[in-house]
Parts: structure tokens; C-alpha cells; sequence
């Protein structure tokens, strides 16, 4: 090989690497499974006083994001967000991240929480636990510049059924 050619082949692998590494972790940021640090104790009213999530990678790389953000919504009003920021999770396994909830009105926020909790626990239903939605964007940029977010839908019933999981693929 000549000298042109080495200097070509290192050029295009020094480029390809960093969009694979980004590429990587998107991929392995919708495939990122996720619950409460302490399974089958979470609640939305303990969600709102802050807490730990537990990450599990269940791909064989590296996957990184720059920010999860959990938004609540009740009959289409903001009730509040839980976040959690940038994390590194090493190919299958878990960690333990801190999260912060913010939110507008939270005592609010929190009465509506420990109604829903109530109920998802059995108790009577006095709150529709159908208009309770939540939205889970992850934020994930390519080669740390360019913003790039997958958001899903979920119902709030949903979240907690996710988040009361008792395994995860890392266990």
C-alpha cells in the first residue's frame, strides 16, 4: 500500500467511527429497559420527591444519553417531569442513576399522584386513571452535536407496570 492509501483508510475510519459510536447508542437507547431502584415499591407520589432508576443494557456495546426525561401529563395538563442525566452504561449490565422531579404547581402534582397510586394499589377510583399519560423522550445527539430524541407514548398505568418490574434482562 502506498502512502496515499494508508492516509485515505485511516482518514474514512477516524470519520465512520464517532457517527457508528452515535449510531450505536441510539439503537441501544431504544432498547434500554428501566425501572424503580428498588423493584415493586415505585409510586408516582414517591417519583415526585426524587429518586433513583435503575438502567439495564441488554445489548452487547456501549450506550450513552445525554438525558431521559419522563413527563406527566393528567386530562392534557403538565403535572411535572422526572430527569435523569447523562449516563454511560456498560455492554450488559445495570446501573443506579439519580432522576429529579420539577414540576409548576407540586402539591398539585403530588394529590393527583397519590390518588392515581390509590388506585393502581386497588383502592376506589375517584380520578380517571385513563387520562394519565406519560411521555418518555430520550435524548441521544450524533457525534454530541446534533440533537437527536426518541419519545414515546405510554399510559400512566403503563409506566407503572414498567417500573414495579421485578426482572430485568440484566439480572
Amino acid at each position: 500500500m502506498n502512502k496515499h492509501s494508508i492516509i485515505t483508510v485511516v482518514a474514512i475510519i477516524v470519520i465512520v467511527i464517532p457517527f457508528a459510536y452515535s449510531g450505536l447508542s441510539i439503537l441501544g437507547a431504544q432498547q434500554l429497559e428501566y425501572r424503580w431502584s428498588n423493584p415493586g415499591d415505585f409510586s408516582f407520589f414517591t417519583m415526585s420527591n426524587h429518586g433513583e432508576i435503575e438502567f439495564c443494557n441488554s445489548i452487547p456495546f456501549w450506550t450513552s444519553f445525554q438525558k431521559l426525561d419522563i413527563t406527566i401529563f393528567y386530562n392534557e395538563e403538565n403535572l411535572g417531569s422526572f430527569a435523569v442525566n447523562s449516563v454511560t452504561i456498560n455492554p450488559l449490565s445495570s446501573t443506579i442513576q439519580k432522576g429529579t422531579f420539577s414540576s409548576k404547581e407540586i402539591s398539585s402534582a403530588q394529590h393527583i399522584f397519590m390518588t392515581l397510586d390509590f388506585e393502581f394499589d386497588g383502592g376506589d377510583i375517584r380520578l380517571d386513571p385513563n387520562k394519565l399519560i406519560t411521555v418518555i423522550q430520550i435524548d441521544t445527539p450524533i457525534i454530541g452535536v446534533i440533537p437527536y430524541s426518541s419519545t414515546t407514548q405510554i399510559s400512566g398505568f403503563d409506566l407503572d407496570t414498567i417500573m414495579n418490574s421485578e426482572d430485568l434482562t440484566c439480572d
